[in-house]
């Protein structure tokens, strides 16, 4: 289990920080007061300049709990951890231009948060918010990170700012799918990156997606992550309602809206983070927010929207209670956690607090338990107005079938904290293993159209010619040619006989056109690596041999078209490239007719090549 990193910061005076080595990894980090007279202020933001006022609002009210969240904890100290998700907005001082289009649509804020109770204080306290922000939802690191710069802030204050951007200045670029060890102080955080696949595109550093994160196959590799938040504590946080993991896969596979309750932020990013993280290694398109409040911008359009109007596809982490009635066309409510009082304290899988009591026997049934069930569907969700309930209250009828096989192998530990905490991390692996499994095998039958066309020496056709382009997608003769294949072996046993409706709405819903289209579009970059690949490694003697006078020209044309490419690159692989293809260029030019020779040499351009 992941404890805090032990850390001692440097003693030097002058730290040396990089600010462009930083920004690979983050966008500030910020200190944020509640003031009593004036709000949330942002006391400090390294480095300075880079939020737009709106963004620093919204930042300032994303870094603290609801108070309605707080009230069962009155400890002198109470320190929590949780993060958020809000959308880039506004523009610059001085500046008539937006932000720029490359830069991410969404910030993280990754937030430490302390409160001090004193009754000699005004209003008998203060709190404090230590943030991370960053465009990359790297959770791994930035929760170990914070619980490192958090209690060294409130130690030493702002210089704890400089000890850790100047470590994060020693650091690599990110590179993602992999094991990083990053130093930090006197320190060395192991992380694991979430996958390239897992990423948004639309951010200030490209990644070359790889080609085995293209085909649809179960990976073989499981120590590694396969996409967003695998640290996140699925068992913990679902315990109460394992029976549902399946219904809620399921919603979010299709994008349908969801809104989750809990009483503490912790508890409400752990809850969206691990339904994300069952989606792996899909990539998830649908707007999430682990910790949404009433002061987020996109909260007014959501408040607005009439009874008759369909809710936007969105995973909503919530702990005001004011949402259950404001956001009354949400069709599925989730509410999870367990508002004890260590519910909200810091760690990785303690964040979600310790749920005591075995988890539901699932061969277990009692006449009460339907009651229960029954009365908590009748009461609905504004029930939780006066007790906190573990419930779903969802009208959709699932596909798939909860396994429960999977369900009868996890583990229970009992009451002793210790053992808990690490069986939790057998059975999430557990958790997270089958629901890898399961997606995996229900994107499958999508693999045919990313699959791409390598050339062949022997059937003699030319590298040099164009790729023929990826098989054309059709969504009713998919679903036709699926009904007749059937599911598979996997999926068969486990969904009902509508299945076909399953793949029917997912291909509707909000995650298919940017998974499908990212993967076509990864697949089209790997066929002409291959293609390009192949036109280095050929002979062009062989295809000149037996081929015709108009394939020698259609070779000619080809080869000029790649070579004046791969010209336009100024590196040294780019140059023994187009050195190779001008080579290729005269040696089909040479066994061309006088008159050919003639007709092409008549464009300048091209004469300067055959030199």
């Amino acid at each position: 289990m992941s404890r805090s990193p032990s850390f001692t910061a440097r003693t030097e005076s002058n730290v040396y920080v990089d600010p462009e080595s930083i920004k690979k990894w983050i966008v500030a980090f910020c200190i944020i007061r509640f003031d009593l007279e004036q709000g949330q202020l942002i006391e400090e933001c390294y480095p300075p300049g880079c939020l737009t006022p709106e963004e620093e609002l919204d930042i300032a009210f994303s870094s603290f709990p609801d108070s309605v969240s707080q009230h069962h904890n009155r400890s002198s100290i109470h320190d929590s951890m949780f993060f958020f998700r809000t959308q880039r907005r506004g523009t610059f001082p001085n500046e008539k231009i937006p932000k720029k289009p490359n830069e991410s649509k969404y910030l993280y804020g990754f937030v430490f948060n302390r409160q001090r109770h004193d009754e000699r204080l005004k209003r008998g306290g203060e709190q404090k918010s230590v943030v991370i922000l960053s465009q990359s939802p790297y959770s791994s690191l930035f929760k170990p990170l914070l619980q490192i710069m958090g209690p060294l802030y409130f130690d030493i204050g702002r210089k704890s700012i400089d000890y850790i951007a100047g470590s994060m200045s020693t650091w690599a670029a990110p590179l993602p799918g992999q094991l990083m060890e990053l130093p930090i102080g006197n320190s060395t955080l192991k992380v694991n990156l979430p996958p390239v696949h897992s990423l948004s595109f639309n951010s200030d550093m490209a990644f070359e997606e790889s080609a085995s994160s293209m085909a649809p196959l179960l990976p073989t590799n499981q120590s590694i992550p396969h996409g967003l938040f695998h640290d996140s504590d699925i068992f913990g946080i679902f315990r109460g309602l394992l029976l549902q993991l399946w219904l809620l896969w399921e919603l979010l596979l299709i994008g349908e809206p969801i809104l989750i309750i809990a009483p503490t932020p912790p508890q409400c990013c752990e809850a969206v983070a691990s339904l994300i993280s069952l989606m792996a290694p899909l990539f998830v398109s649908v707007d999430f927010r682990p910790y949404f409040t009433i002061h987020d911008p996109y909260f007014a359009r959501l408040n607005s929207l009439q009874e008759n109007e369909t809710f936007p596809p969105i995973l909503l982490g919530v702990t005001n209670l004011f949402f259950l009635k404001s956001l009354r066309n949400v069709p599925h409510i989730v509410s999870v956690g367990n508002p004890g009082p260590n519910s909200g304290r810091v760690g990785f899988r303690a964040s979600t607090g310790r749920l005591s009591g075995s988890f539901p026997n699932l061969k277990k049934f009692s006449p009460s338990n339907l009651l229960s069930a029954v009365k908590l569907k009748r009461d609905g969700p504004l029930c939780l107005m006066t007790e906190h309930k573990e419930a779903i209250w969802s009208g959709y009828v699932p596909i798939m079938k909860p396994d429960t096989s999977v369900l009868n192998r996890l583990v229970d530990a009992g009451l002793s904290p210790r053992v808990e905490e690490s069986m939790s991390v057998v059975n999430n692996e557990l958790l997270r293993r089958h629901f890898l499994e399961l997606t995996t095998n229900f994107l499958a039958p999508f693999g045919p159209w990313f699959r791409v066309n390598t050339p062949s020496v022997g059937s003699g056709s030319s590298p040099f010619l164009d790729p023929p382009p990826l098989s054309g997608f059709d969504g009713d003769e998919f679903l036709g040619s699926l009904s007749t294949r059937g599911p598979g072996k996997f999926l068969s046993k486990r969904m009902r006989s509508n299945w076909l409706d399953l793949y029917r709405r997912f291909m509707k819903g909000h995650n298919f056109k940017g998974w499908f289209e990212r993967k076509r579009a990864v697949a089209e970059q790997e066929q002409q690596r291959l293609w390009r690949q192949a036109r280095l490694d050929a002979d062009i003697q062989d295809f000149i041999t037996n081929s015709s006078e108009l394939e020698i020209v259609e070779n000619f044309n080809a080869i000029e078209r790649h070579l004046l490419a791969e010209m336009k690159e100024s590196s040294d692989k780019g140059e023994g490239r187009w050195k190779k293809l001008k080579g290729d260029l005269k040696a089909v030019f040479n066994v061309l007719p006088k008159d050919m020779q003639h007709l092409l040499l008549m464009n300048p351009q091209r004469a300067a090549l055959l030199l």
